[in-house]
């Protein structure tokens, strides 16, 4: 009976073990799909010789936690390994001085030009003016650099976006209510996408309610988003401005087990903001096109570095992507 037992036992583990293998195959296969949906470069440009070598770029971005900025990076790097020119990618950490150090070292280390995602945009222009006067090209992704420095500009137009959403969610409400709002008040762009989308719904009939500052960090954002909710138990509904600040308050309508009485809408799609719209307690879910930031940033830059000319501004659609679409959209989970 003991040998009879332990086998049963034994199957039931290769049971098991077999299940759980299917499970690991499904899902690989699921991530290959959503990866083979990723979208081509639109603009492969041709790139050149700057004495004797392909051309030298260096991008400096906000930070390496965000799926959204990483997305960029793989966009860049797709059309560095298509043209052979040579891509720096230098962590901002979220800090203008950071950055303003990296582009510093990157002009001294003779990049050809440079690619910025910049935290703060206007305290970023006199490093930028430096990299201009000493001929190197300068191109803002994502956010929005006013200053003749910047040769191209690659992004949305966060405060029309931001509206578009404002106008998304008086759908929902009715016009009736009001939303409360976790932003990250470091950053122009999330400012921009705050100001939009509040001129948006209080033309509508809403108001804004609490506004908190997750100062475009995971844990601060969340952090925040729990005071939030701790403030207004009421709170029937919340926009976040960045991935940072929706994954926050995800975590924290999900703690305070608000699923049922709190309705969210914000930018940019990660794991736990799939979940959400899968549970349906969120709603709408402003996405950019990540990877074709990268691919026209870094198009834009090896076309300066080389002498050509480049639109001073390429936009970048945005979707909303809601609970009904969102297998359309699954290969934004992607590095």
């Amino acid at each position: 009976m003991k040998r009879r037992a332990g086998c049963i036992a034994l199957g039931a583990t290769l049971l098991a073990l077999t299940a759980c293998d299917a499970d690991v195959r499904a899902q690989q296969e699921a991530e290959e799909a959503a990866a083979a949906d990723i979208p081509e470069p639109t603009d492969i440009p041709e790139s050149c010789e700057i004495d004797g070598a392909a051309p030298q770029i260096g991008f400096v971005t906000i930070n390496l936690q965000a799926l959204f900025f990483n997305q960029i990076n793989t966009g860049a790097e797709r059309i560095a390994e298509e043209t052979g020119a040579g891509l720096q990618i230098v962590n901002g950490e979220d800090d203008s001085v950071t950055q303003a150090n990296a582009i510093n070292d990157l002009m001294v280390s003779g990049v050809d030009a440079i690619i910025i995602d910049a935290v703060d945009t206007e305290g970023i222009q006199p490093t930028l003016r430096d990299a201009d006067e000493a001929g190197i090209p300068v191109v803002a992704v994502d956010s929005t650099i006013d200053d003749e420095s910047v040769s191209t500009q690659v992004g949305v137009a966060n405060a029309d976006a931001g509206a578009e959403m404002g106008e998304f969610l008086l759908e929902q409400s009715d016009g009736e209510g009001t939303v409360h709002v976790v932003s990250a008040l470091n950053s122009t762009v999330q400012l921009e996408r705050e100001d939009g989308f509040t001129e948006a719904v209080e033309a509508g009939g809403m108001e804004i309610g609490t506004v908190v500052d997750g100062q475009n960090v995971q844990e601060e954002a969340e952090t925040a988003a729990e005071n939030l909710l701790t403030g207004n138990p009421d709170a029937e509904y919340v926009y976040a401005t960045g991935e940072p600040a929706l994954i926050g308050l995800a975590s924290a309508v999900r703690g305070q087990d608000a699923m049922d009485t709190t309705s969210v809408v914000g930018w940019d799609l990660s794991e736990p903001t799939v979940e959400g719209l899968r549970d349906g307690w969120i709603t709408g879910v402003v996405q950019q096109n990540t990877f074709e930031f990268g691919h026209q940033a870094m198009a834009a830059a090896i076309r300066l570095a080389c002498g050509e000319d480049s639109p001073a501004d390429i936009p970048v659609p945005v979707e909303i992507v809601t609970p009904d679409n969102i297998d359309d959209y699954m290969y934004f989970l992607e590095q």
